[in-house]
């Protein structure tokens, strides 16, 4: 490897394990109340708690394990699951669902019995009990807000992602084609035709995207999510086909909108709203992947080497990634979007995890 090479090979290895040491000191100081609807303290921050953060932190983690075979982070997920499941589970939801996904991969790896009939009990709740919309989309209900008729984005990285990969791990057909269901009906509803980007929501209740809000980490959700759903389970021909044109589409257009930073804004065509980092990381790492996979053409590598270098650039010395907007609920204005604070947090972690993990693979030896 050239001197550069080497450089940034060492520079990837030192700010990944700088990164995962931050996610597992972040805590919740307080700064936000936010309840559940048990009366339980809902906590979005720590990396000691089950909630989606720290579900799409585990992803990351799970992804470092399978990709260079790092013994620490499959440590850090076997204690995680351990310390969790002595403490009982939360009630089901769309975001309580996400840490199921790196715990289908650390079982499909490893087959540790003690993770197979949790997963499995997990999945048959989903499929029987779990609310849905009148297009059979699941409803985004999360720990303390019921959002009837809705269907949001994320919905898609937090729940089908894992229905996909626990059903390739198990053989079970079944989930993986509710998983390709999910995200083919919320490509319907939440997809703009004109552009290939993504709204953030659509409502049953009135028939509208709510703001018809271009919201970067949504969209960030859908890139980075259909790219690791081809990998994470087998999918017909057809479906596959259909959805990685979706996906092209979508970051042929996101080009467009990088800033000269290499980032994005929260909303993706709105340059007064503020640079995001966890969008510009998941963004980032679609394209260099999606460039890898022969998806799309050398533009695509340089933008995702400059969403890159925007990442490593809000990295701070403790490992924490800064300028990420906190956990966003459907917006039903704009000016709702470019006023979501600034704080980090485990999916921050995560998606600048995988942008670097994904980079790795890029540097020509």
């Amino acid at each position: 490897m050239g001197t550069d090479t080497v450089s940034l090979h060492h520079e990837l290895k030192e700010k990944i394990s700088q990164i995962v040491t931050g996610l597992r000191n972040l805590r919740d100081e307080g700064q936000f109340n936010e309840p559940n609807l048990d009366g339980t303290a809902g906590d979005y921050v720590s990396f000691d708690s089950w909630e989606w953060p720290q579900g799409v932190g585990l992803y990351g983690i799970a992804q470092l394990w399978l990709q260079t075979g790092d013994a620490e982070a499959r440590s850090i997920l076997e204690n995680w699951y351990e310390k969790q499941l002595s403490r009982g589970l939360p009630p089901q939801n769309v975001n309580t669902t996400a840490p199921m996904l790196a715990l289908s991969i650390l079982w499909q790896q490893t087959r540790d019995p003690r993770w197979e009939p949790v997963l499995d009990d997990w999945a048959n709740r989903l499929i029987a009990e779990a609310p849905r919309t009148t297009s059979g989309g699941f409803q985004h209900d999360v720990s303390d807000k019921i959002n009837n008729g809705e269907l949001w984005d994320d919905t898609l990285f937090m729940l089908a992602l894992f229905l996909a990969s626990y059903g390739q791990a198990s053989g079970r057909k079944d989930l993986i084609d509710e998983a390709k269901f999910q995200f083919l009906v919320h490509t319907h509803y939440l997809c703009e035709p004109e552009t290939g980007l993504w709204f953030h929501g659509w409502t049953f209740d009135g028939n509208h995207n709510f703001a018809r809000a271009r919201w970067a980490r949504g969209n960030s959700w859908i890139s980075a999510g259909i790219l690791d759903l081809i990998d994470l389970a087998d999918l017909d021909a057809a479906t596959r086909r259909y959805l990685l044109w979706v996906v092209k589409a979508q970051l042929s257009s996101l080009i467009d909108y990088q800033t000269t930073n290499g980032t994005w804004h929260t909303l993706v065509d709105d340059p007064t709203s503020y640079e995001e980092i966890s969008a510009t990381s998941a963004i980032g790492y679609a394209l260099l992947k999606g460039y890898r996979l022969g998806l799309g053409p050398e533009s695509w590598k340089t933008a995702g080497q400059k969403a890159l270098h925007a990442v490593l650039g809000n990295i701070d010395s403790n490992g924490v990634v800064q300028q990420v907007s906190y956990g966003t609920r459907m917006g039903h204005d704009l000016e709702f979007y470019k006023n979501i604070p600034l704080h980090p947090t485990g999916y921050g972690q995560s998606m600048a995890l995988l942008c670097l993990v994904e980079a790795l693979n890029h540097i020509v030896e």
